[in-house]
């Protein structure tokens, strides 16, 4: 098994567990690797090691749920992503940020890593304000069924031309097995407004079932995704008109819903292949997971 599809699997476990105590031993187990080798090769591969990546990931989905919760206490969301206490969150949130989490100003930070997008994409993403909606958009809830997922993985998917290349190689992976008709996704777990763009991971996924064997020694790897609700955004335009339906589904839909993002990651899910129209339009539909809020 390749060592990156190993270490992906350990990424995935975290990012599933979060509010688990996420031992090392036991990520290691997932990985399939001894301990001591996991957190060499982990580090090698990854840049940071094993603990301080799943505190960065850690305070980085408290801020987004800091954003997109903002009825929830702090000490709801630091028990959410795993942190012992309120206190224990304080603590390592005023460490990395400067600040507690009550003193945090999190429109400016978002706004900041909204212009390194802007700058990374090359296009203007201007942010539709709350309560607007001059394109129409309509949200409809859809219930998934379990998915099991064939993915390739691009590490910083805002630089370079990393998401096209990774297509081209699932496509024709799966077009030689016959594959290529399913429903393909692309999700990441980041939020580029909360995460450093560097830091960001992107998915190139096709839903393909149980019966499908995936050879131990490719570069794709394999995950599953539970039965979840999901607000769904068809949309057909370019990459300024699906950001403007991100921000119609968190700004203007979500806060009167009675739903609140579950923790999953965004999904977009194509229509057809992907980039069939060019990188310049996109045919998909916006997949947000949701739960009640309650």
């Amino acid at each position: 098994m390749d060592y990156v599809d190993r270490i992906n699997r350990a990424i995935d476990h975290i990012m599933r567990n979060l509010a688990e105590p996420l031992q090392l031993d036991a990520v290691a187990q997932v990985a399939c690797f001894s301990p001591f080798h996991f957190h060499r090769i982990f580090r090698a591969l990854v840049g940071e090691t094993v603990h301080a990546f799943v505190k960065r990931v850690r305070l980085e989905t408290a801020l987004h749920r800091m954003a997109h919760h903002p009825d929830a206490s702090l000490t709801d969301v630091a028990l959410e992503c795993g942190f012992s206490s309120s206190s224990d969150f304080s603590r390592s949130f005023r460490a990395q940020f400067g600040v507690p989490p009550s003193a945090f100003d999190l429109d400016t930070y978002r706004d900041a890593r909204r212009g390194q997008l802007v700058d990374s994409t090359g296009h203007r993403l201007e942010r539709l304000p709350a309560g607007e909606n001059p394109d129409g958009f309509v949200v409809a809830l859809r219930d998934l069924p379990p998915r099991r997922v064939a993915y390739m993985r691009v590490t910083k998917p805002y630089q370079g031309t990393g998401v096209v290349e990774t297509i081209n190689r699932m496509v024709e992976w799966a077009t030689t097995r016959g594959l290529a008709g399913g429903q393909w996704l692309g999700y990441q777990w980041e939020d580029p407004e909360i995460v450093a763009l560097e830091n960001c991971r992107y998915d190139v996924g096709l839903e393909i079932s149980n019966d499908v064997t995936i050879e131990p020694d490719s570069a794709i790897g394999v995950t599953r995704f539970p039965a979840m609700r999901v607000a769904e955004l068809d949309l057909a335009g370019p990459i300024a008109l699906e950001m403007r339906a991100i921000d119609f589904i968190y700004r203007t839909w979500l806060p009167s819903s009675g739903y609140v993002p579950d923790h999953q990651p965004g999904f977009e899910a194509w229509n057809g292949m992907p980039f069939a129209h060019g990188s310049e339009h996109f045919a998909l539909r916006i997949q947000i997971a949701v739960t009640d809020d309650r």
